[in-house]
């Protein structure tokens, strides 16, 4: 029996340990955080993650997780706005809950969850372990998120502004999550006071006026928009989720992506595919999304974007960020 040795026990890694599994191997997860736990996450998972789930064989158990729907979005910039529904309804989920299930099926199939890796390292092994980003300071970004109680929507908002991006949106047990990243020179001007900073844009403020913070703001950072699709990668290893690719969280594919590649690194590592196959496979799936959402990071940035996306189709908004899940 093939033994799999998975570097994180997140969406990614939970996906591929439940993959690998599927296809017969035997896997051993390496997790050092407690579960469950928070993390910085937009937690929105578009409607693809569906059949994907229900190949993993956990979409009864997101379904009764009760993830609260999404149906709308609305785009805010300083001069315009734009709102229009979704073609498909998606869902908000807290990531307090979607890692947890996906571990809990990944150990209910007999992956042994463990605190440390075993040295030496053995292959195959997927590494989803998320993003380590060393990059000099000043310009790096930072992401940002805190639950709120109160009133709640059906609705996506993303707010952008002074080179910030804030989402907010309804998770289970009608909770808001509010997320968002800003460049390290920014936040650090204002003593990265989060509630400060998010109130100064007026209708985020007028968004989060009626709810009331939960728990204080989680930071993490720095943060890179990057892929390796196209590096030089060890034979025998397989990145996945953030570690491969960490796409712009405005598009809101970030968990779709996660669960995307987890579950082909895993199937992958089984069958003894080599590791240019395997990102080959990944590219066919993300890079074109990922390319579309660079290009929409430098029109936000550059200002076109609130010139142009309030007379752009919507739903082309939506297709054109989604990978292509197969």
């Amino acid at each position: 029996m093939r033994v799999v040795t998975i570097l994180g026990g997140g969406p990614a890694g939970s996906s591929a340990a439940i993959s690998a599994m599927q296809s017969g191997a035997q896997v051993r997860v390496v997790e050092k955080s407690l579960f469950p736990r928070h993390k910085v996450c937009g937690e929105f998972l578009s409607p693809e993650i569906a059949p994907l789930l229900d190949r993993l064989g956990v979409w009864r158990q997101f379904l009764e997780s009760e993830p609260a729907p999404i149906r709308r979005f609305a785009l805010h910039f300083r001069k315009s706005e734009k709102q229009c529904r979704l073609p498909e309804a998606a869902y908000g989920l807290s990531r307090y809950r979607f890692d947890q299930l996906l571990l809990d099926e990944a150990a209910r199939l007999g992956a042994e969850i463990a605190s440390d890796a075993p040295a030496p390292l053995p292959e195959p092994v997927i590494v989803a372990h998320g993003r380590r980003a060393i990059l000099p300071k000043g310009n790096r970004l930072f992401g940002f998120k805190a639950h709120f109680t109160g009133p709640v929507s059906d609705a996506v908002e993303l707010f952008f502004f002074d080179g910030c991006y804030v989402g907010v949106n309804t998770v289970e047990g009608g909770v808001t999550n509010v997320c968002g990243l800003g460049p390290e020179n920014y936040l650090k001007a204002r003593d990265f006071d989060i509630d400060g900073i998010v109130n100064s844009f007026r209708p985020l403020g007028e968004r989060l006026a009626p709810l009331t913070r939960t728990f204080k703001w989680m930071l993490v950072g720095p943060l890179e928009f990057r892929h390796r699709f196209r590096t030089v990668i060890p034979e025998g290893h397989y990145p996945a989720g953030d570690a491969l690719s960490f796409v712009d969280p405005f598009t809101g594919s970030g968990l779709l992506s996660a669960v995307t590649t987890g579950r082909i690194a895993g199937a992958a590592a089984v069958r003894g595919a080599s590791t240019n196959d395997y990102l080959a496979e990944c590219r066919r799936c993300l890079e074109k999304p990922f390319r579309i959402s660079s290009l929409l990071r430098s029109a936000v940035g550059s200002g076109w974007a609130e010139l142009l996306i309030p007379i752009f189709p919507g739903e082309w908004l939506v297709q054109l960020t989604r990978p292509h899940v197969t």
